[in-house]
C-alpha cells in the first residue's frame, strides 16, 4: 500500500519526492531499527521510487529510534545534530567549535560512508515543530498557554537565548542583537555544505509569540504575518541564496578531504584569529568561540566534479564566525590581490571593502563575515 501510494504521487501527481515523518518507524525489524529493512530494500529496488528525492526524519518515539547518519545511500536526512550545534554555538555555549566545523563541512562524520554525498545532510535550524527563528532569539522558555495544556506540551529544551529580555521588547540593544543573531544563523545555514532547509516565515522574521507547539492553532499564532514582514532580513536571505546558487564551492558534490591536490593548495583550511591553521591543541580549547574557514574553490578539478561531470572550479572564500560577546580582529591569509568583503552581519559598511593579506578584519561581536579572494571572478 505504501509503495503504491508513493508511485501514484510520483507518476500521476508529478511530485519530486517525499519527506517521511518519524521514518525510523518504517525501518524497524523485530522492534529494532535496521538500515537493511524490507521497506528500504523495496524502495531501493523500485524503478520509480529509487530515482526520486527521499528525505527522512531519522528518528521515532521508540527505543533506539534516533538514527541520524545511519540511513542507506539514496536517502537524505534531517540533521538534528546540525540544528543543535548551530543553536548552541550562536548562543555562546562553550566547546562548540569542533562540532561546528563538522557541520559547516557537510557533517562528514555522520554521512561520509557507503558512497553517500553531502546532500545526505538536510541542514536546518528551525522546523514546523518548535520555535521559529525569531522566537529562538526572543525567548528562553516556551509560552504555550494558548494550547490549553497548562504549558506542559512542547519541548522544554530549545537551545534558545532571548538576548537579554523575554519576548517583545522596546530595548534597542536587544532588538539589534536579535536581528544580528537571525542573520548569523541564516548565513551559517546557507553557507554550509549539505542542503539548507528554511522554515517558511523565518526569512521575514515571523513569530509565534513563543509558542513552540502551534499544531492546534489555526489563527494569528501559526499564520505567517506578511504585513509586518522584515524586508531587510528578506533582502539579506535573497543575497545569501544568490551567493550560494552562483558558487559551487558552497554546494559541493563530494566531501572535503582536507588534503592537497597536485596543484598544491588544500581544499579546506580551518583558521585561528591569528591567521594560522588550527592545530590539534587549538581544537581542544573549550572557551574558543571563533572560527575561520578557508575554501579554496579552484582545487576541485582533482577530486570533485559536479553531477554533470564538470570540474567544480570556483573562487576562494573566507568565512569568519565569532560567537564571542567581544570583537575579535581576524588576520587575513595571504592571497594575490587581497580579499573583498561580501557579507558582514554586524557591519554592512564593511561589505564590498577590500582587505590586504596580513591585515586584520574587524570581526564584530557575535557576527559572521564572508570574504572572497579578488582576481578570481572568471575562474568558473
Amino acid at each position: 500500500m505504501i509503495l503504491d501510494s508513493l508511485r501514484y504521487w510520483v507518476e500521476e501527481m508529478r511530485v519530486d519526492g517525499f519527506r517521511f515523518d518519524l521514518t525510523s518507524s518504517l525501518a524497524r525489524e523485530h522492534f529494532h531499527y535496521d538500515p537493511g529493512s524490507a521497506f528500504f530494500d523495496a524502495v531501493r529496488q523500485d524503478p520509480v521510487l529509487s530515482g526520486i528525492k527521499l528525505i527522512a526524519e531519522p528518528w521515532d518515539l521508540g527505543h533506539g529510534g534516533y538514527q541520524v547518519g545511519r540511513y542507506p545511500p539514496g536517502w537524505s536526512e534531517w540533521n538534528g545534530n546540525y540544528r543543535d550545534t548551530v543553536r548552541r554555538f550562536w548562543k555562546g555555549d562553550a566547546g562548540q567549535v569542533p562540532a561546528l566545523a563538522s557541520r559547516l563541512a557537510g557533517s562528514s562524520d555522520l554521512f561520509d560512508h557507503r558512497g553517500r554525498r553531502p546532500w545526505a545532510s538536510i541542514n536546518f535550524i528551525t522546523a514546523h515543530d518548535g520555535f521559529t527563528l525569531r522566537d529562538l532569539v526572543s525567548y528562553n522558555e516556551k509560552h504555550n498557554e494558548a494550547n490549553q495544556e497548562d504549558n506542559r506540551d512542547g519541548v522544554n529544551d530549545n537551545e534558545s537565548w532571548n538576548c537579554g529580555a523575554e519576548g517583545d521588547t522596546e530595548r534597542p540593544d536587544v532588538s539589534s542583537l536579535r536581528a544580528r543573531q537571525q542573520r548569523n544563523m541564516l548565513a551559517t545555514l546557507l553557507l554550509s555544505q549539505g542542503v539548507p532547509m528554511i522554515l517558511a516565515g523565518d526569512e521575514i522574521g515571523n513569530s509565534q509569540g513563543g509558542n513552540n507547539n502551534s499544531y492546534c492553532q489555526d489563527n494569528e499564532v501559526s499564520w505567517i504575518d506578511w504585513e509586518n514582514a522584515d524586508r531587510a532580513l528578506l533582502g539579506f536571505v535573497r543575497k545569501l541564496a544568490a551567493i550560494r546558487h552562483a558558487h559551487p564551492v558552497f554546494h559541493r558534490a563530494r566531501f572535503f578531504r582536507g588534503d592537497a591536490t597536485p596543484d598544491g593548495p588544500l581544499d579546506i583550511v580551518w583558521l585561528t584569529p591569528d591567521g594560522h591553521p588550527k592545530t590539534g591543541e587549538s581544537w581542544q580549547f573549550a572557551e574558543d568561540r571563533t572560527l575561520g574557514m578557508l575554501l579554496t574553490g579552484d582545487t576541485g578539478d582533482h577530486y570533485y566534479t559536479t553531477p554533470m561531470g564538470q570540474p567544480e572550479l570556483d573562487r576562494a572564500f573566507l568565512l569568519l564566525l565569532n560567537a564571542h560577546h567581544e570583537a575579535v580582529p581576524f588576520t587575513i591569509p595571504s592571497a594575490p590581490g587581497g580579499w573583498e568583503g561580501l557579507v558582514d552581519t554586524a557591519d554592512p559598511a564593511n561589505e564590498r571593502q577590500s582587505f590586504a593579506a596580513g591585515h586584520t578584519y574587524p570581526l564584530g561581536p557575535r557576527s559572521l563575515a564572508l570574504l572572497a579572494r579578488m582576481g578570481d571572478e572568471d575562474v568558473f
